[in-house]
């Protein structure tokens, strides 16, 4: 199941809000950052030190998932997941946040056709390590039977003919590509073409997950700059979904 407020097993009350916010989309924000991966790379914790930050609306659900697994929703329920803008302090700022969308091959192009001048930022993790911490989230959570070794021998068997599936039908999802995707996730060089063949560099920050791993606040400051926040010391930098 996708992870959306919509899709949650929420309470009717909880659902009640989701569809109020719905029946309002045209009064509300699309997001003016995207943060698009890539997976278990420090994303997740990244979006959480900007959820701090006074200039950032705080948002409804983290990892949307609309320009990946769910597009075929419509543009209305990508803004249901979003604050209408006068309610929020002049020039905040909202932002999305899901690590697929820097691998999956139709994205790009969405995300031109829908928010062409959304700021994006990529977060990019060691291939071996960012591999390793992906294939034990996919065991831990039963998507992988497979010994190590083993899944990354089978990976170019597994995730044969998913693309080709995926721009011929743009509502499949692939569980193949998504989730056992340890090494070609990692070819940060053929995904990045695919960005900047459609946006100008200076609206990609590309940033090594080592570098925030090592000076959190040096990283921070540095994404602040890009979308243009003032700057601000974080008391903390607590890591989210560690692994």
């Amino acid at each position: 199941m996708v992870e959306t407020e919509e899709g949650r097993g929420l309470d009717i009350r909880a659902r009640g809000k989701f569809l109020s916010r719905k029946a309002t989309a045209n009064l509300r924000s699309l997001p003016d950052y995207i943060m698009i991966g890539g997976m278990k790379c420090g994303t997740t914790s990244l979006f959480q030190y900007l959820q701090q930050h006074p200039g950032v609306s705080k948002v409804y659900v983290e990892e949307v998932h609309y320009f990946d697994l769910n597009y075929g929703k419509g543009l209305n329920w990508y803004r249901a997941h979003f604050p209408m803008r006068g309610k929020d302090e002049e020039g905040s700022l909202c932002g999305d946040d899901s690590p697929y969308y820097i691998y999956h091959p139709l994205v790009p192009e969405r995300v031109r056709r829908d928010v062409p001048d959304a700021k994006l930022i990529a977060l990019l993790r060691n291939p071996v390590d960012r591999a390793y911490s992906h294939y034990n989230h996919e065991l831990r959570r039963g998507r992988e039977p497979l010994p190590f070794d083993e899944a990354l021998d089978r990976e170019e068997e597994r995730l044969e003919g998913e693309v080709a599936k995926m721009e011929a039908d743009p509502d499949y999802v692939s569980f193949e590509h998504q989730r056992h995707s340890y090494v070609c996730r990692g070819r940060y060089a053929e995904q990045l073409k695919r960005w900047f063949a459609l946006f100008p560099r200076d609206q990609l920050l590309v940033l090594q997950s080592e570098a925030m791993f090592r000076d959190p606040q040096g990283i921070f400051d540095q994404v602040l700059g890009f979308l243009g926040l003032p700057a601000m010391e974080l008391p903390s930098f607590d890591v989210f979904n560690p692994g």
